[in-house]
């Protein structure tokens, strides 16, 4: 596990969760990184944001990232040779007022790494255009919503239960507007013409 100066975020992402893995605290990749993760060529996060579930020995913890080459600058780890910053934003792991009890695995060459499911990591991204009307988090929803399989059912009746029916609707239409573009060869530059 290093971080090179050429290292993506989705590599610090991997290391950094198998090291804190390794000495007992349990992080879950949230947020706008979580989206890189699943739709990395549409959606491009500056940042790691993992969300401690279940906390080891906090002075061991700063000894893992500064073996990754990290060194915590105010609220944020900064690497020595990597742009990707890392932070850990207070939890619980959550969507609103619903705490996460599961999450998403993957394996990647020795590595895993803990990230929302691709169905609350969309819930994370629309409850930010939801409540806050922010038209980057609902592109990033889009983009992870077309990027595999998802229920769509179960995000509109998360969409319902929250109050948001109509602009669970805008997005719903941009997600079949984008999936059928994509089966028509359109490009996701072209899509980003469409209102």
């Amino acid at each position: 596990m290093t971080i090179s100066r050429d290292s993506t975020l989705i590599d610090v992402c991997y290391a950094v969760c198998t090291a804190l893995d390794n000495i007992g605290t349990t992080v879950v990749l949230t947020g706008g990184s979580a989206a890189t993760f699943y739709a990395p060529a549409a959606y491009q996060s500056r940042d790691a944001d993992f969300v401690i579930t279940m906390r080891g020995d906090a002075s061991r913890g700063i000894e893992a990232m500064a073996r990754l080459g990290y060194s915590q600058e105010g609220s944020v780890y900064v690497h020595e040779s990597n742009r990707y910053t890392v932070d850990f934003p207070r939890g619980p792991l959550a969507i609103g007022e619903e705490i996460l009890q599961s999450w998403a695995t993957y394996e990647r060459r020795g590595e895993h790494l803990h990230v929302l499911s691709r169905a609350d990591s969309v819930r994370d991204r629309l409850s930010w255009f939801y409540w806050y009307r922010d038209q980057s988090a609902l592109a990033a929803a889009i983009a992870v919503a077309t990027s595999g399989d998802l229920d769509l059912s179960a995000i509109r009746e998360w969409s319902l239960r929250v109050g948001e029916a109509a602009a669970f609707e805008e997005f719903a239409d941009r997600v079949t507007v984008r999936s059928k573009s994509h089966e028509d060869g359109v490009t996701d530059e072209e899509l980003r013409d469409l209102p």
